[in-house]
């Protein structure tokens, strides 16, 4: 089974050949980060259809893990219909395409016994369980050198080499309950996290890991930070935040909090339109989605869910027409129309979806969670 973790090389991943032009922009960039094909825009190779070469034969699949099912389930996006189940390792929590686009890891958080079940991306079938340690969240450094496994128990970060999957590093932040959710700056050199328990963000320095800064939320006492993106200009920084019922807003380089932006309640996942105009607030505690405009960084519309529903996380089709959510707390999968916030398909998984993946996607490489491929 095809599932090596062999980084691409920076010309494979910027020259004309892997179907963009080189160009530079927000730099200078951290040792070894690809450049950006267009200026002002750090997903602009992840556009509508914008398949790499390398993922364009493969299987088409929606990945669904359920945390309290413990496994896997398969969606045809055409049909809608389950066409397989497997093993999801102990407390699957989030399907993560791995830098290079070649494997899909599903991350497995049940302490002592979590890991990896990689899955061949062109396949769509799963290989051997690979314990490791805690495994809430998977990542991976700009250069795609190490993979950055987010230990949430241990409130620790590991790092591992992707060649031998040898832990290199580790670093423990004791003051970040939680640790969960992530986005590096436009330039890669700073990373943002959400410390879920403990109402406040982390700012750490990429190379180094030495702890910047850090905020306390301020829109409540108990907040809950989750999902965190930087936007496609790589102007700000959002992070949802389930008990302040919105979103928080940061500066390019994470110095400073600009704003809060009320959605709806529970407010958890992020997610951009394939044209970096909008973005797609799930409110998981009311059923709805919330649409931002990203010239504004205000809501536009509120797109509800028929009867009860609780939208998790996901990520876009490859042209960007619908948009795939768990459903974490009533074991089903939303599929909408972003034309329309029309609900297309509601399909019944295993219990407690959560970290959903649609494959394949557009973009060049992975930076880790569910689809951020820049």
């Amino acid at each position: 089974m095809a599932c090596t973790d062999r980084p691409p090389s920076r010309d494979a991943l910027a020259s004309p050949s892997a179907g963009v032009s080189v160009g530079r922009s927000f730099g200078p960039l951290v040792a070894g980060m690809p450049t950006y094909p267009a200026a002002g825009n750090v997903y602009a190779a992840a556009g509508p259809n914008q398949l790499a070469p390398q993922v364009r034969g493969d299987r088409p699949l929606v990945y669904v893990p359920n945390t309290k099912s413990n496994d896997v389930w398969v969606i045809d996006p055409a049909t809608y219909q389950v066409v397989d189940k497997f093993p999801g390792g102990p407390e699957p929590q989030h399907v993560v395409p791995s830098y290079d686009l070649r494997t899909l890891y599903v991350a497995s958080s049940q302490i002592p016994n979590g890991g990896l079940v990689p899955i061949d991306a062109r396949t769509g079938k799963p290989g051997a369980f690979r314990k490791l340690d805690d495994v809430y969240n998977l990542y991976f450094t700009p250069d795609g050198k190490q993979a950055i496994v987010v230990a949430e128990a241990y409130q620790r970060l590991d790092f591992y080499d992707l060649k031998t999957w040898q832990r290199v590093r580790s670093a423990r932040f004791p003051e970040c309950g939680g640790i969960n959710h992530m986005d590096y700056t436009a330039d890669g050199k700073t990373m943002l996290f959400s410390c879920e328990f403990a109402n406040r963000m982390l700012v750490l320095d990429t190379t180094s890991l030495r702890k910047l800064r850090e905020f306390r939320l301020t829109e409540t006492t108990d907040g809950m930070p989750q999902d965190t993106r930087l936007t496609p200009d790589g102007q700000h920084f959002l992070v949802a935040d389930m008990h302040a019922h919105g979103v928080y807003v940061f500066d390019a380089q994470a110095t400073r909090q600009t704003g809060f932006i009320p959605t709806g309640r529970g407010a958890h996942g992020i997610y951009f339109n394939r044209q970096a105009t909008l973005a797609y607030i799930t409110n998981r505690d009311e059923g709805t989605i919330t649409v931002l405009d990203l010239t504004t960084l205000k809501p536009t519309t509120t797109w509800r869910i028929p009867g009860t529903a609780s939208p998790d996380m996901g990520g876009l089709s490859p042209d960007g027409k619908q948009l795939w959510l768990s459903g974490r707390y009533h074991d089903e999968v939303y599929v909408l129309n972003t034309e329309t916030g029309k609900l297309l398909a509601r399909i019944p998984v295993g219990r407690g979806p959560h970290g959903l993946t649609i494959w394949p996607q557009p973009g060049r490489y992975s930076l880790g969670h569910t689809g951020n491929i820049r």
